[in-house]
């Protein structure tokens, strides 16, 4: 016989979520709403209901045990798909009105896409239309965590938990010299101007310079193209960019040279209702 399931509240859930994201315990309550009392007599039943303690204390401060991880990871997509539903339910009922939420790397929002976006805000007056742009990790973790409803990003390199992607466009990335010559010999490239540690597109660029054979000595990192377009105009080093990234403004580099490519994909919460204005935002773009 299969074991019950545990009759846990969204609202529960939401106060976990809150107190995960929050520096203090009274700051957690405001942000849902509620007394500090309400908040922590909520999480003392939440954690009746699971069955295991959540917390432990740190003098005076209660703080999650690392056990509590795979029911917070719960806690944010359960909180996360009731927002999605509520959402399709409100914009099913206004039509096209109401409020879209979307996340896009730069090179998409500034890059790839800013004529659709200006077109469809034009095309979409009564939709409030809210623009988050950073880099892909930050994104999918705010589409994992429900702040933001559709992320345009870098495909990522291990599936994310509740989160689906599909393919939208492949971008080519070059190399760029300070000289503003086009780079031929891989042996002679250096040293770098590139993206931080962790960041996926870094990863991408420095295995398509080894292959390649070309020196790995990185002086400078930036998440900002524009940052490394201007450390690369002083003479700084080299970098390796997006083209679309490379080309663009009035300090645009020049004569590069393609080594690679990546791919931009269109993310979404796993299961969660489909969104009409998202639809449209997402036909708009030719996704």
């Amino acid at each position: 016989m299969p074991a019950s399931l545990p009759d846990l509240s969204i609202r529960q859930l939401e106060y976990l979520v809150a107190v995960a994201d929050h520096r203090s315990w009274a700051a957690a309550a405001d942000a849902v709403g509620v007394s500090a009392s309400a908040l922590s007599q909520g999480l003392a039943e939440l954690e009746r209901r699971v069955g295991l303690p959540l917390f432990d204390r740190e003098g005076r401060r209660r703080v999650l045990r690392p056990a509590a991880a795979e029911v917070l990871a719960h806690a944010r997509q359960v909180v996360a798909l009731t927002g999605d539903l509520a959402g399709w339910a409100e914009r099913t009922r206004a039509g096209t009105s109401g409020r879209l939420r979307i996340g896009m790397i730069d090179a998409a929002a500034v890059g790839h896409f800013s004529a659709h976006l200006r077109q469809f805000r034009t095309d979409h007056p009564d939709l409030e239309l809210m623009l988050t742009v950073g880099p892909s990790g930050q994104l999918l973790d705010d589409l994992e965590s429900g702040r933001i409803d559709v992320a345009i990003c870098v495909s990522p390199s291990t599936q994310r938990r509740g989160v689906v992607t599909a393919p939208l466009l492949t971008e080519d990335f070059a190399v760029y010299s300070p000289d503003g010559s086009r780079p031929r010999r891989p042996s002679t490239w250096g040293p770098w101007v590139v993206f931080p540690e962790g960041s996926h597109t870094r990863a991408l660029i420095l295995d398509a310079l080894r292959e390649l054979g070309a020196p790995l000595e990185i002086v400078a990192e930036s998440h900002q193209p524009d940052v490394l377009r201007a450390m690369v105009g002083i003479g700084m080093g080299w970098t390796v960019l997006p083209v679309v990234q490379a080309e663009m403004g009035t300090d645009a580099l020049t004569n590069g040279r393609v080594i690679g490519s990546r791919d931009l994909v269109v993310a979404t919460r796993a299961g969660g209702a489909t969104d009409p204005a998202a639809q449209l935002l997402l036909t708009a773009l030719g996704a």
